[in-house]
């Protein structure tokens, strides 16, 4: 059976004291359980109104705590209500300041909960955990934090909440502390083809340490497959030689001195390519406990845009072909448009289906080039301004080149003149 708190967005910011606040979560709890028929099919899913309150996050210097209202437990237990209070004060969650203003930037908010079973052989113990998942709409906090619920000296008094079988606190709530977290400042990031790019993601513990060694482990998602991108184990107390890494994309790296004197467990990829583009699950194991990340990878590129001819002089049927050529972009999707302003119009035209385009053709390096051909008429006027504009996702805005259709010169009208009747007087002699 699992156990799911989900929130949905709607929290307050209480005061708790000199550079701290307390931010209470409205959340709801879900009950997986088994399907109508009793045998786990079609899983019906049970929600109860729950709580989470994150005690002492801090404040910064130049935020008013005026405004904020103490967070008030019910004055009357109740074993039916759902209430976690987590202390966050060490670790503390990073940029956890943002939950404070989230309301008035009117982000949503949104966590979910699960109870948590440390892996591997485990000394018989009181404690519970609870794997938490926060985030904030539009902003870039993201966090997975560990609760571990705090010792309550039971005694005929004592209350236990109905449906977790947890004891609770004298004021009704259930008391957990974060014991270890992994966060993330960017949850999306943009790069270039061929560069380099930093993904980030970093973990906390508590003072005392839940153990020395540690595992790094980056896996990518993309179209339905996964495989793993770069893994390292190495110790905390920079044990010679206990670093092992095992790097499957190569130009991959994790910097094992940063795991371990900042726990930054960031991933670096140099020279990308369409293939690094997808959903990057970042794991960070410490003895027991682990929690994950994710960070999408966008790869972009914008098209480099040119004409086939710099100079467009009109000449005698048939048609010529002007090409505009949009190469070296990513992702596929290209628009290419042709436009028209003659000296007679005021405001250039969209010529409509009258260029013929290539198929794409694809690189090495997954980027993709489109051709565009445009049969010009030898009916057109000089003066004409011919212009191919390209659109696409990794664009600021469209780019445009322009060509002058010229009419041909004078000189070189009597030049050709020349050649035709040297051309006929050679030949004329050569007959006779």
């Amino acid at each position: 059976m699992m156990i799911q708190v989900i929130l949905f967005g709607y929290f307050l910011t209480c005061v708790s004291g000199d550079g701290v606040a307390d931010v209470v979560l409205s959340c709801t709890l879900v009950e997986e359980g088994v399907g109508v028929d009793g045998m786990g099919g079609g899983s019906q899913f049970r929600r109860t109104p729950a709580t989470l309150i994150l005690r002492d996050v801090p404040v910064a210097p130049d935020q008013s705590l005026e405004t904020l209202t103490p967070f008030v437990p019910p004055s009357i237990p109740d074993p039916d209500a759902i209430l976690f209070e987590a202390k966050v004060s060490s670790p503390q969650i990073p940029d956890a300041h943002v939950l404070l203003h989230a309301d008035c930037n009117e982000q949503e908010v949104t966590c979910e909960l699960s109870r948590y079973s440390p892996h591997g052989p485990q000394e018989a113990q009181e404690a519970t955990h609870f794997l938490v998942s926060l985030s904030v709409e539009g902003g870039e906090f993201s966090t997975a934090f560990i609760l571990q619920t705090s010792v309550v000296e039971r005694d005929h008094s004592t209350l236990i909440q109905n449906k977790l079988g947890l004891p609770l606190s004298p004021s009704g709530t259930l008391l957990t502390e974060v014991i270890f977290l992994v966060f993330s400042h960017i949850k999306s990031v943009s790069a270039r083809l061929r560069g380099d790019v930093l993904l980030d993601c970093g973990f906390r513990q508590q003072e005392t340490p839940l153990a020395q060694e540690v595992a790094v482990e980056w896996r990518l998602q993309h179209r339905g497959k996964g495989w793993k991108v770069f893994e390292m184990k190495t110790r905390l107390d920079d044990a010679e030689g206990s670093t092992v890494v095992l790097a499957e994309r190569k130009g991959s790296s994790v910097n094992a001195s940063l795991v371990v004197g900042r726990g930054d467990a960031s991933l670096t990829l140099s020279r990308l390519n369409a293939l690094d583009e997808g959903t990057y699950i970042c794991t960070v194991t410490l003895g027991p406990f682990n929690a994950q990340q994710v960070i999408q990878l966008h790869i972009t590129q914008p098209p480099e845009v040119s004409l086939s001819e710099e100079k467009f002089v009109l000449k005698a049927d048939p048609p010529q072909t002007l090409s505009c050529h949009c190469s070296k972009y990513y992702p596929l999707d290209a628009q290419m448009e042709w436009w028209s302003l003659s000296p007679e119009d005021s405001e250039p035209k969209l010529l409509l289906d009258q260029g013929s385009l290539s198929s794409h053709r694809q690189h090495g390096d997954g980027s993709y080039s489109l051709s565009s051909h445009l049969s010009v008429p030898s009916s057109v006027s000089p003066g004409t301004r011919l212009t191919c504009r390209v659109s696409h996702q990794a664009l600021d805005a469209p780019v445009s080149l322009t060509v002058v259709v010229e009419s041909p010169t004078q000189g070189s009208y009597w030049w050709v003149l020349g050649f035709l009747l040297a051309s006929v007087l050679f030949f004329h002699q050569v007959m006779t």
